[in-house]
């Protein structure tokens, strides 16, 4: 079983019913609504500060990160001003206990916990809830 450590002031752990599995709600919670949950790689295959590209049903990606704090977050993978899909290999840090990724191409901002382009509030990338199952990490996208 994986465990994840939750740093003080950060948003708690949901234990789901079943033993040995347990939700991970990044800093906010996402919009209400039926998900689909896609196995993305196991936990242990994440490196803390460094992301992964997965591949989402339809076509889109993701970039999925585990922090060095233990958080798991997961944002589009498409950058929005270079329209390419880099995230993923962005640098990952904090802005004022805001946890980030940087563009690696054009060095936008943007906070793993909303999205959004901590330069330019009218630029958001979507986010992604994420959960750990039985020490696989899930991505929930929401159903049409």
């Amino acid at each position: 079983m994986t465990t994840l450590v939750t740093p003080p002031g950060a948003p708690p752990v949901d234990v789901a019913p079943s033993a040995g599995r347990s939700a991970v709600r990044p800093g906010i919670l996402p919009p209400p609504g039926a998900r689909q949950w896609v196995p993305a790689c196991p936990v242990t295959a994440l490196v803390p500060g460094r992301g992964v590209a997965v591949l989402l049903p339809g076509g889109a990606q993701a970039a999925l990160f585990l922090l060095p704090n233990g958080m798991i977050y997961a944002v589009d993978n498409l950058d929005p001003y270079a329209r390419a899909a880099v995230l993923s290999r962005g640098l990952t840090g904090d802005r004022g206990g805001e946890p980030t990724v940087a563009s690696p191409l054009l060095k936008q901002v943007f906070s793993l916990r909303t999205g959004a382009a901590l330069d330019d509030p009218a630029v958001a990338l979507p986010t992604y809830a994420v959960r750990v199952q039985a020490g696989t990490v899930r991505i929930g996208v929401p159903l049409p």
